[in-house]
């Protein structure tokens, strides 16, 4: 372990002309859970502390910060993180006998939905921060070292985006040629299941202005790709460069016009917002990839209706026809809760209907569980742990036939391809399709940030494998 420490011996008066040394740097820790939105958020909580003085290491040992960036979709999440948190309070207290500080933080929707609560079954834990206030960091940290104890939970008045400083260029360049942007956080829908509006809080749209500034940063530090990100992101509607509101079909066409910036995709979606300006983006719009997450969550309308999804699976399905007849290729993603309080084998047979008549090319499923707080936990009628893994393996073997037919129908096509990062095996380059496999291709076909043709050779269990078309 590396404590930058001077070694305890007499070094004698140093010469005038021999600098002091510099103090090192401090050093943060960032662990993520959870969804492609805590991802962003843990790259703008580096940012902002990264003003601060801080450097980001991937080595938690190593840290001078350690940020936990948690997430509450999950059953049992909190849990998780109060087990994590034992083990770096071991670490603190190594770092105090060699008298090297160690500082803890806890982010994200865990710390919005517990606040004080962590500092009381953790008390190593320095910090609190939610989701909508970790551009105060630098501030919160500083009171930290002058012996406070922070809970920063309540929803900030400013917009976080404008206070948050802006990362250097070749940071920007060594994350990647793809990049998430979030451009729409919170949630009105209020799902019976879900945790989201009361750790994320309402809906709240950025501007376009800033979301078009922050692409254009992003591409001319070498980004080729980005997805937009909300927690019901086609619900954007957000100020437009001459006052009136846009929505996110027309912020897309905005964001196609950006030099450099060729694919664009955004997530995750919610039937009621899937409207027509964003549906002619999909018929329009080349950089807009041919993948869609359209969570339904349940085929049954009595299902829906105890969900709150307003919608019916024959809404969906007459949505899901209107998509395909505006994008041939397009592919569909989606999520799956079995399991809902109240579900009969009757209303999870509607979902596999559903499933057959969707035809996935992927999609996540899970077993419902509790979120404290929410309408459904309160529900009569909870569905045995049992029952709920046999429904889930029937499921997630129906969404894994299809997946794999899905994968197998490109062997053979010719595609375009965008290359991101060198491969496991000398020779190879890694490059991401456009339903998001990565395809494997010797790397003389190009080089990173390229888009490259390819014809699909053979498929791997997670990747395709590809040669110069």
């Amino acid at each position: 372990m590396e404590l930058n420490t001077i070694e305890s011996h007499d070094i004698g008066t140093a010469p005038e002309h021999v600098a002091s040394p510099a103090p090192a740097a401090k050093k943060v820790f960032v662990k993520t859970y959870g969804c492609q939105m805590n991802v962003y958020d843990s790259q703008r909580m580096t940012d902002a502390l990264a003003a601060d003085g801080y450097v980001a290491t991937d080595a938690v040992e190593d840290a001078d910060l350690v940020l936990l960036n948690t997430c509450h979709i999950r059953e049992k999440a909190a849990e998780k993180v109060y087990s994590e948190l034992g083990r770096i309070r071991d670490m603190k207290a190594e770092r105090a006998e060699t008298g090297r500080e160690l500082l803890i933080g806890v982010a994200g929707c865990v710390a919005q939905a517990e606040g004080a609560e962590i500092i009381r079954r953790a008390p190593a834990v320095d910090l609190v921060i939610g989701p909508q206030t970790y551009h105060r960091l630098p501030d919160v940290l500083a009171r930290v070292r002058g012996g406070e104890k922070i809970v920063e939970t309540d929803y900030a008045i400013e917009d976080k985006f404008e206070h948050l400083p802006q990362p250097k260029r070749a940071e920007l360049a060594k994350r990647g040629v793809t990049a998430f942007l979030t451009v729409q956080e919170g949630c009105d829908k209020f799902c019976t299941f879900c945790v989201v509006p009361y750790t994320r809080g309402s809906e709240v749209s950025r501007p376009v202005a800033q979301i078009v500034a922050e692409a254009e940063r992003l591409a001319e530090a070498g980004v080729r790709e980005v997805t937009l990100l909300g927690q019901n992101v086609n619900a954007w509607h957000g100020e437009g460069e001459n006052g009136e509101e846009w929505g996110l079909g027309r912020l897309l066409f905005r964001l196609a016009e950006i030099p450099g910036l060729a694919r664009l995709r955004y997530t995750t979606s919610h039937p009621r917002d899937m409207d027509d300006e964003l549906i002619a983006a999909h018929r329009d719009l080349p950089a807009l990839m041919p993948y869609l997450h359209l969570p339904v969550q349940s085929g049954s309308d009595r299902i829906l209706k105890a969900m709150n999804r307003r919608h019916t699976a024959r809404d969906y399905l007459a949505l899901i026809d209107r998509i395909r007849a505006a994008r041939g290729d397009i592919a569909m993603s989606g999520d799956f809760i079995v399991g809902f309080p109240d579900e009969t084998e009757a209303d999870f047979e509607a979902t596999l209907k559903l499933v057959r008549e969707v035809n996935y090319a992927s999609a996540f499923t899970f077993k419902y569980s509790p979120r404290p707080g929410t309408p459904g936990a309160e529900m009569d009628g909870h569905v045995s742990e049992a029952v709920k893994d046999e429904r889930l393996q029937r499921l997630q073997a129906l969404i894994n036939e299809q997946q794999k037919a899905f994968i197998f129908s490109l062997v053979g096509r010719t595609v375009g391809t965008l290359i991101e990062k060198p491969g496991r095996r000398p020779g190879q380059i890694v490059g991401r399709s456009p339903w998001l496999q990565p395809v494997i291709v010797d790397d003389k076909a190009g080089g990173i940030g390229d888009i490259i043709d390819v014809r699909i050779t053979k498929t791997g269990p997670n990747s395709l494998f590809a040669e110069l078309a």
